[in-house]
């Protein structure tokens, strides 16, 4: 297939990782002459970045796949993404797929559709994910105002409910200056904040030599972009140094998402994680005695083998009591091949759903809270383009979302905004 004026399109699911790596797919796609156009728009070519984190993902996934085919029957369709290097002979079974590609290929979309002559028809494409080394350096550039930038990959932590290492491999990342040169031709862009992505940010720079806080500290000196974010960082690698750095930082924002998972010592036991909560305790608090208005989210997931009606009340007890901002919550999901499976007790599934409620609300709590607590503020906020329902709507540096009335003078402006309720969105 010559793909010189070929119409591609390109649906993502997942992570911010996801986002940055298809905005690099479609960036060599059209570098080779093919034309992007939207998911209605009569596309020759759909290329679907999957994702594997739970079951309903890879359903999801499987729907979207299949949605696609029935929508499009003389589309050629090409799968990537995590679902894709977990699972690539059951996605090649779905009739109507065309192609399957791995972790280490995934980049190299244009190439296969190039020569696909030279292919083995209807054979997906697998490796050894653990034998992959190579780093690919992505970002997303949809949208004007911000950015994911795509700074680390893989992860060598194995939690017991986890299979991002079998879909990802280990962790490795780019070198500093490659970051530092993206980061750039992200500003010539018009961009004005970047999130730097990762499966673990604060292993960054172990192959290389660097930190994640020499990383950070330089990105502080480019002056061509206004605001820097973290998107996620492991508790156990988030140190005293780099909050006291994000505490008088010039560019990178009082926002902080990190994942906790259980706040029972039981359970995290179980899941194998790095840290006991009394040292996340510790982060929240460093964090909030520096950056009293940092907003801090954090995942956790609720109803894992081996979670007790007591260690899921004790697990309660201590988020409520905890000084963040947002709970980001997911149900445990069975995932074949991790060590989880080994442990005997199960939540049943009509419990593992109230258990997702209760976090659900006292998450609503906090955010309301968080909220309220800032009106009356003046705060930085950096609009967006997009004109919703005659709104226009931004995030301070805070992380608080606004939402006033539709100013196109606004788009992509950093401006301060007097913070009133009546302006805060969802």
């Amino acid at each position: 297939m010559n793909i010189v004026g070929k119409r591609v399109a390109y649906i993502t699911l997942g992570c911010k990782l996801n986002f940055s790596e298809t905005s690099t797919i479609k960036h060599s796609l059209e570098q080779e002459g093919a034309v992007t156009v939207g998911e209605k728009d009569g596309a020759d070519i759909f290329v679907i970045n999957t994702c594997s984190v739970t079951d309903i993902a890879e359903k999801k996934g499987r729907q979207m796949i299949r949605k696609i085919i029935h929508r499009n029957p003389g589309s050629y369709i090409v799968v990537v993404g995590c679902y894709a290097q977990l699972r690539a002979q059951e996605i090649m079974n779905i009739e109507g797929v065309h192609l399957v590609l791995n972790a280490r290929d995934k980049f190299n979309v244009a190439h296969y559709l190039n020569h696909l002559e030279e292919q083995e028809r209807h054979e997906p494409h697998s490796c050894d994910i653990f034998g992959v080394k190579n780093f690919d350096l992505a970002y997303s550039y949809g949208d004007r105002t911000r950015c994911f930038l795509k700074i680390q990959d893989g992860c060598d932590y194995f939690c017991s409910y986890c299979t991002i290492p079998f879909a990802r491999g280990r962790s490795r990342s780019a070198a500093i200056q490659d970051v530092i040169k993206a980061a750039r031709d992200v500003a010539s862009k018009g961009i004005k904040e970047i999130i730097l992505t990762g499966v673990n940010t604060g292993d960054f720079g172990r192959e290389t030599g660097e930190t994640f806080l020499d990383l950070i500290r330089t990105l502080d000196e480019l002056e061509e972009i206004q605001r820097f974010r973290i998107s996620s960082i492991e508790p156990n690698l988030l140190t005293d140094d780099i909050i006291r750095f994000v505490a008088s930082s010039r560019r990178f924002m009082p926002h902080f998402h990190v994942p906790l998972q259980s706040g029972s010592n039981e359970v995290l036991h179980l899941m194998r994680r790095r840290y006991e909560r009394e040292l996340f305790a510790e982060k929240v608090q460093e964090i909030k005695t520096l950056i009293p208005d940092a907003f801090i989210g954090v995942d956790v997931i609720a109803g894992m083998r081996g979670e007790t009606p007591e260690a899921f009340e004790d697990a309660r007890q201590f988020i409520a009591g905890l000084d963040v901002s947002q709970l980001h919550v997911f149900p445990y999901s069975e995932r074949s091949g991790t060590k989880a499976l080994d442990i005997p007790y199960i939540v049943p599934q009509a419990e593992k759903h109230r258990r997702v409620n209760t976090l659900l609300d006292i998450s609503e709590q906090k955010l309301h809270d968080f909220y309220t607590a800032h009106v009356g503020q003046t705060r930085p906020v950096l609009f967006e383009e997009s004109d919703i329902a005659g709104s226009i709507g931004g995030f301070t540096d805070n992380y608080i979302r606004v939402e006033i009335p539709y100013d196109p003078s606004l788009a992509n402006q950093i401006v301060p905004v007097e913070l009133k309720t009546d302006i805060f969105g969802s």
